[in-house]
């Protein structure tokens, strides 16, 4: 079969082996696959990658000399099954979370499909799925759709990780895919104010189509003070840490203790938003724990994928809560399913690209140099190069 390979950092459509689904796999008929940021980073940066999964105790993950066919976000139709094997029958849509026990008989360990030379992903005619992480697509819902479950999987996952409660607001730092899907889930899951920050104005405008209430030009101004609420510094924090103290020793008949406790019971004591980084570049964590205000929780969607530096008495001096997200939950995987089905996420406005396999090299460029473009799709039965 066809497929797009990369080697040393080489993007090229070969002619390959033909997958044969194992017993608990399926072979799909691959009809949409989302190139993602990671595999972008994956093609240039697979070796750093690979010695930091090694370090959290996962050793298959690509390297740089291997010929690995990528694409962990797809949909495809059901062409087999492996012996003994059960699950959505041949002709089923579906989608699957990219896992794979890709070794030979006996071996446990578990592949990331599209980011191991064992587990060839989709970009390609067809790929393996694992049948227990395979989900049959719901309502009628377009196989260009449902391969962004993947992505707003992982998105769902960040929201969550953030605790954002509905009141609270939610500040989005880079509206590249990742962000767009957090300002996406954000919204659909409650949250009231969003605001997104990207340089970019065609990825502000994306933002706005994706539901962010405010859109920001870091260049121009702060998006912290985007968010309804009046900044508290360290200085503004001892200010009212002493005017609330002789406040309360005013009243003598009631004990100071326990009218502060019943003020943090009923959350009167300052709070700071939730913030999400999805850029992953060198420098902007550490920008962000000193821009944020105080008790802001920050979550990391962004792969940093090269050394970076931080000052720690920042995030110490502000009491920032400092949190990384990475994958999902099947659970988190099949509810992001069921609300693109049921129609309470709409990633349409983030696709903006069409290309068949002899058009993912020209992608991958384009992807990694312009602005106007977020999530492209690749179509293996498609001759579109651009």
């Amino acid at each position: 079969m066809r497929a797009v390979v990369v080697r040393d950092g080489g993007l090229a459509v070969e002619e390959v082996a033909d997958p044969v689904p194992a017993r608990g796999q399926l072979l799909l008929d691959v009809l949409a696959c989302g190139i993602c940021g990671s595999d972008l980073h994956a093609r240039h940066h697979a070796d750093a990658a690979a010695d930091d999964a090694a370090l959290a105790g996962y050793d298959t993950f690509m390297r740089s000399d291997q010929a690995v066919v990528m694409g962990h976000e797809y949909a495809g139709r059901v062409a087999d099954r492996g012996p003994r094997t059960s699950g959505p029958k041949p002709g089923t849509v579906v989608v699957a979370m990219p896992m794979l026990r890709a070794g030979a008989a006996g071996d446990r360990s578990v592949d990331l499909v599209g980011l191991s030379a064992r587990a060839p992903g989709g970009y390609a005619e067809q790929v393996r799925t694992q049948a227990s992480l395979t989900f049959a697509v719901p309502n009628g819902l377009a196989p260009a759709t449902a391969a962004l479950t993947e992505p707003m999987a992982v998105a769902l996952h960040a929201v969550r990780r953030g605790e954002v409660s509905s009141r609270q607001p939610a500040v989005v730092l880079g509206c590249g895919p990742i962000g767009l899907g957090v300002i996406a889930v954000l919204k659909a899951t409650g949250v009231r104010h969003v605001v997104a920050s990207d340089p970019s104005p065609e990825r502000r405008a994306l933002a706005s189509a994706m539901g962010a209430d405010v859109v920001v030009d870091p260049g121009e101004s702060s998006p912290y003070a985007a968010t309804g609420r009046r900044p508290l510094d360290a200085a503004g924090l001892f200010r009212l840490a002493v005017e609330s103290m002789d406040k309360l020793r005013a009243v003598p008949l009631v004990p100071w203790q326990a009218a502060f406790r019943a003020a943090e019971a009923a959350g009167a004591t300052p709070s700071g938003p939730v913030v999400f980084e999805c850029v992953g570049v060198p420098g902007m964590l550490d920008s962000v724990l000193a821009g944020a205000p105080l008790y802001a929780r920050v979550v990391v969607v962004g792969v940093c994928l090269e050394p970076d530096t931080i000052r720690p008495s920042l995030a110490v001096n502000k009491e920032l809560d400092l949190r990384f997200a990475f994958g999902y939950t099947p659970a988190e995987f099949h509810r992001a399913l069921r609300l693109l089905a049921d129609g309470d996420l709409d990633p349409a406005p983030m696709v903006t690209g069409t290309v068949g396999l002899d058009g993912v090299a020209a992608a991958f460029d384009l992807l990694g140099s312009a602005p106007t473009h977020a999530k492209v799709l690749v179509d293996p039965r498609s001759d579109a190069t651009l």
